[in-house]
């Protein structure tokens, strides 16, 4: 999963970075609103963890802003504001959720996966293909029932293939979920990585659209 983090306080900042990529997330961060703008306008994410009170510009003007736009990522709101009206007017303006600081780094990254989990149309935190099971937020993988330890890159793409429900992505669009922006990415880092899941799983899994890019197999075992 792909997170980008729109937070101003830089000590906040740098906990949700370091919580979240422990716990297998791809996280950008930016402290402004014209940042946010600028980073979604060219950034495929899968979650906003927006924080209201920025420098620039109050957080909900920006949503706001994002939604007029046709903009469908989901939105985390995380603020300190904990009046009734506040989160009324948060869910009003198109956030998804809403979570009041201080909170516990885990249910940050419950919500965050029920995000991922509606917005791919999922009602369990299961994915079942065949003889694969994926258990997203426990970052847990079996395939005829037998685990298969993935590490957080390769575990993030097969979950995009299978939350994409046959559809094809191409390298660029993986590249952009696996990857944040002070990476260093080799030109073939994402043919690596299918190699290295055909191989841990199923060479027959993910199927090769030349020219276009990658998908779940129609006929999968």
């Amino acid at each position: 999963m792909r997170v980008l983090l729109v937070e101003d306080d830089e000590l906040i900042a740098q906990g949700v970075l370091a919580g979240l990529r422990a716990h297998g997330m791809t996280v950008d961060q930016v402290a402004t609103a014209a940042h946010a703008e600028a980073a979604l306008a060219t950034l495929a994410c899968d979650a906003v963890v927006l924080d209201l009170g920025l420098p620039d510009e109050d957080g909900l003007a920006l949503l706001r802003r994002l939604r007029a736009r046709g903009c469908a990522t989901p939105v985390l709101i995380l603020s300190a504001r904990d009046a009734v009206p506040d989160k009324v007017a948060g869910l009003q303006c198109g956030a998804d959720d809403y979570l009041l600081k201080p909170f516990d780094l885990s249910e940050l990254v419950a919500r965050l996966h029920a995000l991922a989990r509606r917005a791919a149309g999922r009602c369990v935190d299961v994915i079942e293909r065949g003889a694969l099971r994926v258990t997203p937020s426990l970052g847990e993988v079996t395939m005829h029932g037998r685990v298969v330890p993935l590490p957080r890159r390769e575990l993030a793409l097969l979950s995009a293939l299978l939350n994409a429900q046959g559809r094809i992505l191409s390298a660029e669009q993986l590249k952009g979920l696996l990857y944040d922006f002070s990476d260093e990415i080799e030109s073939n880092a994402v043919s690596v990585h299918i190699h290295h899941l055909r191989r841990k799983l199923d060479a027959g899994l993910i199927e090769t659209v030349r020219g276009l890019g990658y998908r779940i197999a129609l006929d999968s075992p």
